[in-house]
């Protein structure tokens, strides 16, 4: 499925009322492990925080986001989640190949809290060839090796 990243920050948020809707629906629709606060709150403070989501776009919807938070040496993902019906088609993985692109292109590497990835994504993240460097309390998220993964 063809998808292309789309960045949701507080001004689009506030903005586009399609990708408000997108961005609960997807929340909404999350697997087994349930957010730990209501989708709207969320989301909410998320945004509030100067924080953004990172998302896959397909005929201007949204049907996959990742919560960002960035600063000057990373881009500090968590919370994938991709719309049910959509699932097992390659949009969470086209996801993750895309911002791993558009990170690395301001210069800056993935991480992510290892308390916040679950088993799930640390299998798909392995699969598409991503080598999880564990650094205290988090993972840096390599970029696949040549070869390695299916993107």
């Amino acid at each position: 499925m063809p998808v292309t990243l789309h960045l949701v920050d507080q001004a689009t948020w506030t903005s586009d009322p399609q990708a408000q809707l997108d961005l609960v629906r997807i929340y909404a629709d999350a697997p087994s492990e349930p957010l730990k606060k209501p989708v709207d709150r969320f989301l909410r403070e998320h945004l509030e925080a100067g924080h953004f989501f990172a998302c896959a776009r397909f005929n201007d919807r949204l049907l996959g986001a990742l919560a960002v938070s960035a600063d000057d040496q990373a881009w500090w993902l968590s919370e994938l989640c991709v719309r049910k019906a959509t699932r097992r088609r390659g949009v969470g993985s086209r996801l993750l190949a895309l911002v791993s692109d558009a990170a690395r292109a301001t210069g800056c590497e993935l991480r992510t809290h290892s308390s916040q990835l679950p088993v799930a994504d640390q299998v798909l993240l392995t699969r598409l060839g991503y080598r999880m460097d564990i650094t205290g309390d988090y993972f840096v998220l390599a970029p696949p090796l040549q070869g390695g993964g299916n993107t």
